[in-house]
């Protein structure tokens, strides 16, 4: 359980999936550029639950804060956050038009 203080520090903002790439030899990962108010790299396991396309300009939820992490080669700053709906992956994703960089409070 995480209590309210430490709640508070996390960097939780709308982004923008501006554009998706393979990643050599990796079956679940994808390269995305997403605008969160500036240009982010993000490494994502969700290969199998969404193509390149339907990624391609979907409004998404990020954890902006982490420490980057280097994944096959590629730097990761930061992390979409999901859900699992029985065996898929669904992102989570503002229901209107928010900008890209606002803050989830």
């Amino acid at each position: 359980m995480i209590d309210f203080k430490d709640w508070k520090k996390l960097d939780i903002r709308v982004g923008k999936i501006l554009n998706v790439e393979e990643i050599l030899n990796a079956d679940k990962l994808y390269k995305l550029e997403i605008d969160i108010g500036e240009k982010r790299t993000i490494v994502a396991g969700i290969k199998k639950d969404y193509s390149k396309e339907e990624l391609k300009g979907k409004s998404c939820v990020v954890l902006a804060n982490l420490q980057p992490k280097k994944l096959r080669g590629v730097e990761s700053r930061g992390m979409i956050l999901a859900a699992v709906d029985g065996e898929k992956v669904v992102l989570l994703s503002p229901e209107k038009k928010v900008r890209a960089g606002s803050k989830v409070e």
